[in-house]
């Protein structure tokens, strides 16, 4: 079954600005895509009237649609080439993204609704979280689901695969949990439990050398753990209210976490360091009662982060001076993932409003 493949080329409105920015109206009006603050060489390009194109889209925003509910998450693939996308609907969408970025599959194999999609090294397996306490492998040549990880005693909010070694993936569930699996054999590997705050787990990560674990939840830290031992090598402390979402910067030095105190923070996760962990503090982006699980990403270059908000706005941030540099409107409810492309100026953005954008950053 193909989704139905209702796309359009679209100019949202002007994002927030900056009370020190000069972009002249008109331009504002111009495109979604504009940057809070600009260097010369951007207004240069400004006071022509015209941004340049940066991508091989179609338009330089792209409305993809097809869900029938909220989509909690969204992913682009290693390459680039594809998008994933997943929510409310059980259903899990293929997107090309290139050109008018076509639904190319629609995959069943959930159980309830996806609330995490994770793609496995080099696109070989498709991971994703449900709400109905089970993680699912999908083959992405196949297209058909060929694992599923039962044992969680409740919904796995997050899961997430090694980046290098043996083929292993880490859940992280409410029922207080995360657990170890080996993609070559059944059950569960390891488990990591915190016996004095059994609290649910609601982000999980590895470390870029897969002998550790990140995992954040309710409890407030993001805990370390040693894959082998199972226990706990140091948390990271400095959020006020639950953590919603992990992410391991591409090059592995730094981790990223998004929680519900309305703030995200960058640590320092490489071994044996002597400063504080603590690096950056970025804020502008919302939470709110609904208590969504927001994400966090980092680009591939870890110049940029960016992070889900309940506000409806899509915000990045400049990783080292922690500057809004976009905030940027189009969404008519609950931001729940940004992710940055790997090759192209691209990011794309996915809502409780059952809509997904894909569109050009410079």
């Amino acid at each position: 079954m193909m989704a139905s493949n209702k796309r359009a080329l679209v100019a949202t409105g002007a994002p927030g600005m900056d009370a020190d920015s000069h972009i002249d109206k008109k331009i504002r009006m111009a495109t979604a895509l504009v940057p809070s603050t600009l260097d010369s060489k951007k207004q240069l390009i400004e006071a022509k009237g015209v941004l340049p194109r940066t991508s091989t889209l179609d338009a330089p925003t792209m409305l993809l649609t097809g869900h029938s509910g909220p989509v909690y998450a969204c992913k682009f693939d290693c390459t680039g080439k594809i998008l994933a996308s997943g929510g409310q609907d059980k259903l899990l969408f293929l997107w090309k993204v290139e050109g008018k970025c076509e639904n190319i599959a629609t995959i069943k194999g959930n159980g309830a609704a996806i609330l995490d999609i994770h793609w496995h090294r080099d696109n070989e397996y498709l991971l994703t979280a449900c709400a109905d306490k089970n993680g699912v492998v999908f083959d992405i040549e196949t297209r058909e689901k060929i694992k599923r990880l039962k044992g969680h005693q409740s919904f796995v909010n997050s899961i997430c695969g090694s980046r290098r070694g043996d083929p292993i993936v880490v859940t992280a569930s409410d029922d207080g949990t995360s657990k170890l699996w080996d993609l070559r054999t059944r059950g569960t590997v390891r488990e990591f439990k915190d016996e004095k705050a059994n609290f649910p787990v609601l982000a999980c990560c590895f470390s870029d050398d897969s002998t550790q674990v990140f995992t954040g939840g309710i409890d407030e830290h993001v805990k370390c753990w040693d894959i082998r031992k199972e226990s706990v090598v140091y948390k990271l402390e400095g959020h006020r209210d639950c953590v919603t979402g992990l992410e391991l910067s591409k090059d592995g030095r730094y981790l990223l976490s998004n929680s519900m105190d309305n703030s995200m923070i960058s640590w320092d996760v490489r071994p044996y360091v002597s400063t504080p962990r603590f690096t950056k503090q970025f804020f502008g982006h919302r939470h709110n009662m609904d208590k969504t699980l927001l994400k966090a990403a980092w680009s591939n270059d870890g110049s940029r982060v960016t992070g889900g908000s309940a506000d409806r706005m899509v915000y990045i941030w400049d990783a080292t001076d922690g500057r809004i540099l976009y905030k940027l409107p189009g969404h008519a409810g609950s931001v729940n993932e940004i992710d940055f492309h790997p090759t192209e100026p691209i990011i794309v953005s996915c809502s409780n409003d059952k809509k997904i954008y894909v569109g050009e950053i410079m």
